[in-house]
């Protein structure tokens, strides 16, 4: 492989992310072509986390995030990741770092065989609850969409009895935890609570019902592979430790794939990057 610098690792980002004007997402179809080039984007970009993000490919270019409602980049961001809720064109939920995330339906098998669902949804969350992997507030939520079927926020609260203002931030996470465990997902938008507007949740294999299937024949390891892989290949270059971060794995565990896609020629291990003192693992 030619020797990179870090200019070229750069370069070669901004073409990945599409943060160049020419390049940039500007449809709602573009952007659904956008997460299936890339595999898994976050929806904004998270600081100190090397990703590509919808919201960098609506710009063309570094444009820092804003709280504020309306403007180019998040009414496009926001408002289009709202509309495809129901649409079934991407999985959208917190799951890498716990953030908002888009994967392709076409990658998403990858991430699922990770998971520790086994292709039971009705009784695989029991088995986590009993070792202690799951806590008691996403047991409760989980049952209650078990129980009702999609609910909206404020419902599912009420439901799963974490109501109380007090609960709220047990909720929160207790939601977040059952995202990032490919169990549940937001599929549409309720006009209710304060401020008129919640997400409806629903269990990931009652909305993608295939989903489990199509995992079931990817290994640990393949799909590991195959997340490193498309990781490396967005990112052109990254330090190991830095990315097995991303993704919550073990380093021993993400070394042991570096060096299957090594093995392939996917990457290169240990590469010296110009202007990058630490050794990366970097696309071949």
């Amino acid at each position: 492989m030619p020797s990179l610098t870090r200019q070229a690792v750069i370069d070669r980002r901004e073409v990945r992310y599409r943060r160049r004007l020419t390049l940039r997402v500007t449809t709602k179809e573009q952007a659904v072509e956008f997460v299936k080039d890339v595999g898994f984007c976050f929806l904004f970009p998270i600081q100190r986390v090397e990703m590509p993000s919808l919201w960098d490919a609506i710009a063309g270019r570094v444009v820092k995030t804003t709280n504020k409602h309306t403007g180019y980049e998040i009414e496009r961001t926001w408002g289009w990741k709202d509309e495809a809720l129901n649409q079934k064109v991407w999985f959208y939920g917190k799951l890498l770092r716990g953030r908002a995330t888009l994967v392709s339906l076409d990658f998403l098998p990858n991430f699922y065989a990770l998971s520790e669902n086994y292709g039971d949804y009705e009784q695989d969350y029991l088995d986590e609850y009993r070792t202690g992997a799951l806590s008691a507030e996403a047991k409760a939520i989980y049952e209650a969409l078990l129980k009702h079927g999609a609910l909206d926020a404020v419902r599912l609260r009420r439901e799963a009895r974490l109501s109380a203002e007090a609960n709220k931030p047990r909720f929160e996470k207790a939601l977040t935890e059952l995202q990032t465990g490919l169990k549940v997902l937001p599929v549409g938008i309720a006009p209710v609570g304060a401020w008129r507007y919640a997400f409806i949740y629903e269990i990931l294999p009652r909305w993608l019902p295939d989903l489990p299937e199509r995992a079931r024949p990817i290994s640990r390891a393949e799909a590991r592979c195959q997340i490193l892989d498309r990781y490396i290949h967005n990112v052109i270059a990254s330090p190991l430790a830095a990315a097995a971060r991303v993704f919550g794995w073990k380093l021993t565990d993400a070394r042991q794939t570096a060096e299957a896609l090594a093995d392939r020629g996917r990457v290169e291990l240990d590469a010296k990057v110009k202007g990058i003192r630490e050794l990366q693992l970097a696309a071949a």
